[in-house]
């Protein structure tokens, strides 16, 4: 495992179009996160003026320069390495002190060493969205500027050739849930976090709330959304019930008091079931259910 900065935005992260500087604020103000988004969101055309718009928010003068808090909470995701734009997208944030980059169809390790290398420091998010880069998750992961993994689903079957990520019923096809466990185990493996796909139907709040909760027990550190109304049901699933909070705190305070296994409230505990109780108080001081 690498030592590599952590990824602590929080569950719920808010892409939003980098050619509509109105709504940057307001993203950030709804979700944990706000992603600035100058690939697909951003029409070929506008390339160039999205980049002008997130140069201002970056600037001395700018929202993000000014507020180093806003900043923190502030990823922008650059395009992908074979398109043409990505020199430029690093190039106009040189400097700007952005701490998360998300890059775009990424494929080796060599795609997030082009992006570290042109800003130093900076975590980054690769997004595995492709075959290639699904394929090669570990050892994306696996460099140490890597921060996190998130997956997408339709861009993934788009390169396999498929149709469309979900069956009838709206659940994931098998490849795409294999790539989803695939992406989530690489990341683990090497201490990235995971990131979840976005949920793409914005009416279907079940359906968001079923899969955000389904993020939760599989480990993903959080979930992408692309309208603010997710931005609720997201964190909801995220924050564990009162329950299970005085049950994860009860547990911690006795762990002090063994040595190995344990017995509490009627039921066996080793080491897997701390961490779980763990992960639970995270979770409540990340979506402030504490």
């Amino acid at each position: 495992m690498t030592d590599r900065p952590p990824f602590d935005l929080g569950p719920s992260l808010l892409f939003c179009p980098g050619d509509r500087p109105e709504r940057f604020a307001k993203a950030a103000e709804r979700a944990d996160a706000v992603i600035l988004d100058l690939e697909d969101a951003v029409a070929a055309s506008d390339k160039s003026a999205a980049r002008a718009h997130l140069a201002a928010h970056f600037g001395v003068d700018g929202p993000a320069g000014r507020d180093r808090e806003l900043r923190h909470r502030t990823v922008v995701r650059v395009n992908a390495g074979d398109s043409g734009e990505l020199a430029a997208d690093l190039q106009m944030l040189v400097g700007t002190g952005v701490e998360f980059v998300m890059l775009a169809k990424t494929e080796s390790a060599e795609d997030v060493a082009q992006v570290a290398s042109v800003l130093g420091g900076v975590g980054v998010i690769a997004l595995c969205e492709t075959a290639a880069g699904v394929v090669a998750a570990e050892e994306i992961a696996a460099h140490p500027a890597t921060v996190a993994l998130m997956w997408g689903a339709e861009d993934l079957i788009a390169s396999i050739g498929g149709s469309s990520s979900r069956l009838p019923d709206g659940t994931y096809r098998d490849v795409a849930r294999q790539a989803r466990s695939r992406v989530l185990l690489a990341a683990a493996a090497y201490g990235a976090a995971g990131i979840d796909a976005i949920y793409a139907d914005i009416a279907d709040v079940d359906g968001l709330a079923a899969e955000s909760a389904d993020a939760v027990g599989s480990g993903f550190a959080a979930k992408a959304c692309i309208h603010p109304s997710q931005v609720t049901v997201i964190r909801s699933a995220y924050a564990p019930t009162e329950e299970e909070l005085e049950h994860a705190r009860a547990l911690l305070e006795e762990v002090s008091q063994h040595g190995g296994a344990f017995q509490f409230r009627g039921a066996m505990v080793d080491a897997p079931l701390i961490r779980h109780a763990e992960r639970v108080v995270q979770r409540a001081e990340a979506t402030g259910a504490d």
